[in-house]
């Protein structure tokens, strides 16, 4: 499940490749019992935040995700990583729309 259009719009402006590699990884997310680090890692220093990890060629992409009641995975922002290390801008925002996640989660009850 994607909260909001973040991930949507992301997804949308991928190639057509790209996409299904996407696709490919979040299924391997969604259905594996221990999914291997090298698709989905915990971003350090951060309470449940996750990135999902793909390549394709020599372009590296992440999507940030993260888990709610132990099993839902919540898709939010994407991006194609040209450095080394994960913009802090990106982890940013992912936190932050997580945030907005559960304080909406918690004002629906």
């Amino acid at each position: 499940m994607a909260y909001k259009h973040y991930f949507e719009e992301f997804l949308s402006e991928q190639p057509i490749k790209v996409q299904n590699k996407i696709y490919k990884i979040l299924e391997i997310v969604e259905f594996q019992q221990i999914i291997p680090s090298k698709y989905l890692k915990h971003i350090e220093e951060t309470e449940g935040l996750y990135e999902t990890r793909f390549s394709l060629g020599s372009n590296i992409w992440r999507v940030f995700c993260f888990f709610d009641e132990g099993k839902l995975i919540i898709l939010l922002n994407g991006f194609q990583k040209k450095s080394q290390k994960t913009p802090k801008v990106e982890i940013d925002l992912a936190l932050r729309l997580k945030s907005e996640y559960f304080k909406e989660k918690k004002e629906r009850k």
